[in-house]
């Protein structure tokens, strides 16, 4: 069970993620790394939608999913997205490396942190 102290933590994490992005943008004057924290929040959701809409059989075990499968390619695009998009940018010379590199672990603590939580604070299903 995660408790308090976890609860702590991941908020700590949270916070550390958000200010790198935010800094990335301030600092520098330029905001388009903002768009790393959208794809980070949303990016987690397709996996929840999906695995939510599949069909759980409970006396037949299925090895393939196609909707939960969506859901993970989804998940797993959004992610990467949220890497390249700040490396696009300062390939193109829109932001600057620093901030690109501010933007890219910022927006990765904040997806562990949103992971981290739904590992933490899943409840278990008792048939």
């Amino acid at each position: 069970m995660a408790g308090l102290k976890t609860i702590i933590a991941l908020s700590f994490v949270l916070a550390i993620g958000f200010l790198l992005v935010i800094l990335s943008c301030a600092l520098w004057h330029q905001y388009l790394p903002l768009l790393v924290v959208a794809t980070y929040v949303v990016a987690p959701l397709p996996n929840w939608v999906c695995s939510r809409a599949a069909n759980n059989d409970d006396f037949m075990e299925s090895s393939s999913n196609g909707v939960v499968d969506f859901g993970r390619f989804m998940t797993g695009f959004l992610v990467v997205m949220g890497i390249a998009l700040p490396v696009l940018f300062a390939h193109c010379g829109l932001i600057t490396a620093p901030a690109m590199v501010m933007s890219v672990l910022g927006g990765l603590l904040i997806y562990a942190t949103i992971i981290s939580f739904t590992m933490f604070f899943q409840e278990e299903q008792d048939f």
